[in-house]
């Protein structure tokens, strides 16, 4: 599996306050980017698998309304989870 625990938890300790920080908004923009990343990855290859990218879809939407979410609550912490994880608008 692409997603360990330890991966998950080096996610969140990079991006959120720590590693059980799971909640952080930042946190859970940063491992939904990952996941976008290795779904992009895969349909590049896989071009006729639709449930992945419909999944793939609905990852970005959540990711989206987050980044919604944060912009709204803390101006500063949205430009910097964008400025760190390399996103545009």
């Amino acid at each position: 599996m692409y997603l360990t625990p330890e991966v998950k938890k080096e996610i969140f300790k990079k991006h959120g306050k720590s590693e059980t920080d799971t909640g952080s908004a930042e946190g859970q923009i940063a491992l939904f980017t990952y996941r976008i990343q290795h779904l992009t990855q895969h349909l590049k290859k896989n071009h006729k698998d639709f449930n992945t990218e419909r999944s793939l879809v609905k990852l970005v939407g959540k990711r989206r309304a987050l980044l919604d979410y944060l912009m709204k609550k803390d101006i500063m912490r949205y430009r910097a989870i964008i400025k760190e994880l390399g996103l545009r608008k």
